[in-house]
């Protein structure tokens, strides 16, 4: 069985440039703009009482996406946000100018007219952009790689993008993609991976993801709970885990702020790679990357998303399969009085890890090391539900990829 591997953050602090794109101004005129959306509710933060005490922590969050938008994910908060802030910047208007009845109105079709916002997508981020495209009259075109699941292709044809399963691995597509952009008029890239002269709209998806972590903050003060002592986030090409990062970052300061741990599939660990090193390079993963957390096999860092990682988080690890499997079981079948989640194979990434942690004895050294005891106030995000219904009832149901 392959093993959990572990690297704490060693890296020499930098000047820290990226920060300010996570300020607390920028996640406000995010956080207005998703409320502006009629389809806007504030997702649930299970608190799992009993699963805390079982596995002898003070306390158990879990922010549900699987409630987003009825998408049954999280990524349509930073697309729908970047698609925002290239039409508010094309007409020389600030984003908070531009909600969702500006949007949908007649006059933006007299001013701006339509785009085509082109992306890459394992399938989560992809139906979210396809479907703020349709919302927002706007067209979409959407690539996936190869072994991409037919339901996940099928939720984002439903929302009339144009869109193709490729012979190619994620990066590749992305790369597709934005050649196809590139030769498009008014075509536009709309992805989370960053690179050189390509950091404007990864910026703003990543601003437009923390919407959910200010959505989470409030619910802990509405019910007075303690500010977490420890986050976990989860890390594909780490502009998720980068904005999150960042916003509690700057909200809480490095002196108060929680213990932030990354946390990544084994077979796409291009972020702990990158940290084990620690010789200032990027680390890529390459091949098919054929892990079930699909909406985290990505190969090559958002360079965005990995400064801010680099100078805040603290730990970063690279875990096998069964241990996101764990996650879904244990999230699925909750200890009495627990709310249940229903969490996918990315989003229960973090849970699965926490709970094989603190179960089992050969990871006391890690247990240690993450500084986890009783006193420990974790709060996880389920970034996705069931978007591959068919591979969860045979994780669930049937005992696939077992802790054993």
């Amino acid at each position: 069985m392959k093993k959990i591997r572990w690297a704490k953050n060693s890296m020499p602090k930098t000047a820290d440039k990226q920060l300010a794109v996570m300020s607390l101004e920028n996640v406000g005129k995010a956080r207005k703009f998703h409320e502006s959306f009629p389809q806007y509710s504030v997702t649930p933060l299970a608190q799992l009482k009993g699963m805390a005490e079982y596995l002898g922590l003070g306390s158990l969050f879990v922010k549900d996406e699987s409630y987003r938008f009825g998408l049954n994910a999280f990524k349509v908060l930073g697309g729908s946000f970047a698609m925002a802030r290239y039409i508010a910047g094309q007409l020389g208007k600030d984003v908070s100018e531009v909600d969702y009845n500006y949007l949908t109105g007649d006059k933006l079709k007299e001013e701006f007219g339509q785009a085509t916002f082109f992306t890459a997508t394992d399938g989560n981020h992809g139906r979210g952009v396809a479907w703020a495209a349709n919302r927002l009259g706007q067209k979409a075109v959407v690539l996936m790689p190869k072994g991409s699941v037919q339901s996940r292709f099928n939720n984002i044809a439903k929302e009339g993008a144009q869109v193709s399963i490729e012979e190619v691995n994620y990066d590749e597509c992305v790369r597709r993609a934005n050649a196809m952009a590139e030769k498009t008029e008014h075509g536009v890239m709309v992805q989370d991976t960053a690179w050189e002269g390509y950091e404007d709209i990864p910026s703003w998806i990543m601003q437009g993801y923390t919407t959910m972590a200010l959505e989470a903050v409030q619910q802990l003060e509405q019910i007075r709970a303690q500010r977490p002592t420890h986050i976990f986030l989860q890390a594909g090409v780490g502009a998720l885990s980068g904005g999150l990062t960042g916003f509690f970052a700057d909200l809480y300061g490095d002196e108060e702020r929680p213990i932030i741990t990354i946390v990544e599939p084994n077979k796409a660990d291009c972020i702990y790679r990158t940290a084990q090193a620690n010789d200032g390079k990027l680390h890529f993963v390459t091949g098919r990357m054929d892990t079930i957390m699909a909406g985290l096999a990505c190969g090559e860092p958002c360079t965005i998303g990995w400064e801010v990682l680099r100078d805040h988080a603290d730990n970063f690890v690279s875990c096998p399969d069964y241990v996101a499997a764990k996650g879904m079981r244990v999230l699925g079948n909750p200890m009495p009085g627990d709310q249940r989640v229903i969490s996918g194979e990315s989003g229960a990434a973090t849970l699965g890890f926490v709970a094989e942690v603190m179960q089992n004895e050969s990871l006391d050294w890690l247990r240690e090391a993450l500084q986890l005891n009783e006193n420990s106030r974790v709060l996880c995000f389920s970034t996705e539900g069931d978007t591959d219904r068919a591979n969860y009832r045979r994780i669930v149901w049937d005992g696939l990829h077992p802790s054993f």
